[in-house]
């Protein structure tokens, strides 16, 4: 197990985080109840505190991730009703230990540090971490050049789809493995933690956490690189395929969901011609001279998330 970067941690005005490499990478990131998650849903299904932290600290880790480095700490800030049960408060710390533990590699690697807690109208759980790149140089939206290919870790679709699972008119009582899965993904997402040190060692150019969907994503690339990116449906179109049943089932397309869900928290990287892609990484199109994002040459239909839309 690695050696824990906190050294001070809760209990003090501030805590003490260790920085071995001489740099901390550090993001920051904030759920807002029915904006970004909801305490009870058409389906019946009611969000647990723990469900709430497990994606605070996903989202959170993904992020250090899509930089190459590894997560050292999260300080995590709580605005709650004054009605909100101490039971579900401590429901939320567990499923933020419980994500740390599962995806991060153990609390000895990357712990809660310290935070704050307010009183608010509504709950908001925002988290800031730090992370380590291990004497790597950070892996930035800006480097992808024409030629390379674009590859992907991690899973796409599924989030998407548990989130239309979750707004419909389906009984969560009654649903099937296969609808499950699709509500875990969205409630509990598992993003791909060892693979963004392994893209960054391999190589990668560019690289990204997918928050908001592939195609929205994938055009951070293009603009901060200044390229352009084609999508292969060969590749996705089957991906899209293995979600047809599910979809059906709540009248969407589940297209819409492979190239338009992020939250599954996948990683989106760049490598350079030739190079052997990392474990756990798929090829998903190219990078070539131009702009903006294409699917099968052509501009997709499917934009993505965009938080003040409509």
């Amino acid at each position: 197990m690695g050696k824990s970067h906190a050294l001070l941690g809760p209990g003090d005005d501030a805590a003490l985080i260790s920085s071995p490499d001489g740099r901390t990478a550090i993001s920051i990131d904030t759920l807002v109840q029915d904006a970004d998650f909801r305490l009870t849903w058409p389906s019946g299904y009611r969000t647990s505190g723990f469900d709430v932290g497990w994606k605070c600290a996903a989202q959170n880790l993904s992020d250090i991730n899509a930089m190459g480095g590894v997560a050292t700490s999260l300080v995590v800030s709580l605005t709650l009703p004054g009605s909100t049960a101490v039971a579900w408060v401590e429901d939320l710390a567990d499923g933020l230990a419980a994500a740390i533990c599962e995806l991060a590699g153990g609390t000895d690697r990357c712990s809660v540090v310290g935070g704050d807690l307010g009183r608010g109208r509504e709950i908001v759980v925002t988290a800031a971490v730090t992370g380590d790149l291990q004497g790597r140089d950070p892996v930035l939206r800006s480097g992808a050049r024409p030629g390379d290919q674009l590859a992907h870790a991690g899973s796409l679709g599924l989030a998407a789809g548990g989130l239309a699972v979750l707004d419909s008119n389906l009984s969560y009582a009654e649903m099937d493995e296969t609808l499950l899965a699709l509500v875990a993904a969205q409630c509990r997402p598992r993003p791909p933690l060892q693979q963004g040190p392994r893209a960054a060692a391999a190589g990668a150019t560019a690289m990204l956490d997918i928050s908001d969907g592939l195609v929205r994503d994938a055009g951070r690339i293009a603009h901060a690189s200044a390229v352009g990116i084609d999508l292969d449906p060969a590749v996705l179109a089957p991906r899209a395929g293995c979600l047809e049943r599910e979809a059906a089932r709540v009248g969407a397309d589940p297209l819409a969901w492979v190239l338009g869900g992020g939250e599954d928290h996948g990683l989106l990287a760049t490598f350079p011609a030739g190079t052997l892609l990392p474990e756990g990484f798929q090829w998903l199109g190219t990078v070539h001279v131009g702009a903006g994002v294409t699917y099968g040459g052509e501009a997709p239909r499917i934009e993505g998330w965009d938080h003040f839309a409509g």
